[in-house]
């Protein structure tokens, strides 16, 4: 593991918004210095102190953008051993193949089409296409995920999607029917760079769907443990409206999703026929105040206050003698467990499907993680569910161990125990 001091220089706080410019930048939560939520740790550095980073997010009253005002290097983040692989998720593949059967049949795609994914990750999304007898090219710089999507046949340039990128691909004549971008939006810190890149690999009648969460949500229902460094924006419809358009594109559909604690499917082409969910939208957020700083001011009291009850819950459960174990060794699971301070007295293991995980320990806590098969074997009394996105999938997955008289608690937004 590199010297901390090393990812020192690797930070830099933003005092201009990541999309407009603008300077007024008002902050609205702050979840202190904390470590990289993917940087699993190693047996072999468990005795090496991890670097932390400030966890900072702002509102800007120019474009309604939140974001965090932290920047880590994306090399430093996505590096060599970025342990996110998209295949472990059921719910997640079962999820694409719809959303690529469903572009397939309104497109029209077929041999003579192109369908490029930024974010490739595994080929997760993009073997839907190759099934059906549709050129795909996959965009990734984690090596991990980018050489299994090789592996199954997905032709993947191991790299950072970028406008230089865009324009090489555009001169050799790979322009896109379809360009998919699922959950990576948030992810860039050149936001205008990534969004223009879009527009020069996108054929002139070609459609970009991107998938994104949804500021709303996570502001209602106290998500903020889907904040930490990868994400740089959340993104309400306004803000996403103004990007688009300062970059030549337009938002014209959007598409409400549940999965990620609420996210939105956008459409967005070069040619503007702005349709009625998109404007339906947009009126709605004005009502509400999203493009309003007031609508933030009560969300860091609201995250303190869900950070009080869910430690009382969790010591007052070790104090009547429970184990408690955790389910879902997700960048949102560092995020939970270091700012409410979970440390290996509280929670004894974090299980995970993954198994590039498994072995390794969480972010900061150092708690080992562990297969999933962990939960029957040693019965823990209480299971702390993480990636609490895919509650239901977890539980068909642990039906053994709910019947064993297991009980799962639900975080957010508020902790409850979960009764299937």
């Amino acid at each position: 593991m590199p010297d901390p001091k090393e990812f020192a220089r690797m930070h830099r706080v933003e005092t201009r918004c990541r999309s407009c410019g603008g300077s007024e930048l008002t902050e609205v939560l702050d979840l202190g210095e904390t470590p990289l939520a993917d940087r699993l740790v190693c047996a072999e550095h468990l005795n090496q102190p991890e670097p932390r980073f400030p966890l900072r997010v702002s509102f800007c009253s120019d474009c309604s953008l939140v974001q965090i005002v932290d920047t880590v290097d994306a090399h430093v983040l996505f590096d060599q051993e970025y342990p996110y692989f998209s295949s472990f998720s059921p719910a997640l593949l079962a999820h694409s193949k719809a959303n690529a059967q469903a572009l397939i049949k309104a497109r029209g795609l077929g041999p003579q089409s192109l369908v490029i994914e930024l974010a490739s990750n595994d080929g997760y999304l993009l073997k839907n296409y190759l099934e059906s007898g549709i050129a795909v090219l996959g965009i990734d710089p984690a090596k991990g995920p980018a050489e299994a999507a090789i592996a199954i046949g997905v032709p993947t340039l191991m790299t950072f999607f970028t406008l230089e990128l865009a324009g090489k691909l555009a001169a050799e004549g790979k322009r896109a029917d379809v360009v998919h971008a699922n959950n990576v939006l948030a992810h860039v810190p050149d936001l205008n760079g990534f969004v223009e890149g879009i527009r020069e690999v996108l054929k002139d009648d070609g459609v970009a769907v991107i998938e994104a969460p949804y500021l709303k949500p996570l502001i209602d229902h106290l998500e903020f443990d889907t904040i930490y460094h990868e994400h740089l924006c959340y993104f309400s419809v306004t803000a996403l409206d103004a990007l688009f358009r300062r970059n030549g594109l337009f938002l014209n559909e959007i598409q409400h999703l549940s999965i990620h604690g609420g996210s939105l499917r956008l459409f967005v082409e070069r040619l503007e026929r702005v349709g009625a969910s998109v404007t339906d939208q947009l009126a709605i957020e004005r009502a509400e105040g999203l493009d309003r700083i007031e609508y933030f001011r009560s969300f860091s009291d609201a995250v303190a206050g869900l950070h009080g009850r869910l430690r009382t819950l969790l010591h007052s459960l070790k104090a009547d003698g429970a184990r408690v174990a955790a389910y879902g060794a997700a960048a949102k699971g560092a995020t939970l467990i270091n700012y409410v301070d979970l440390d290996s007295q509280v929670i004894d293991f974090v299980v995970d499907r993954n198994v590039h995980k498994q072995g390794r320990y969480m972010p900061g806590q150092k708690i080992p993680i562990l297969p999933p098969e962990a939960l029957t074997e040693h019965k823990p009394d209480y299971v702390l569910v993480l990636a609490w996105n895919f509650i239901d999938e977890i539980a068909n997955q642990q039906r053994a161990y709910l019947d064993g008289g297991g009980r799962f608690i639900v975080p957010a937004p508020e902790p409850r125990i979960y009764a299937p």
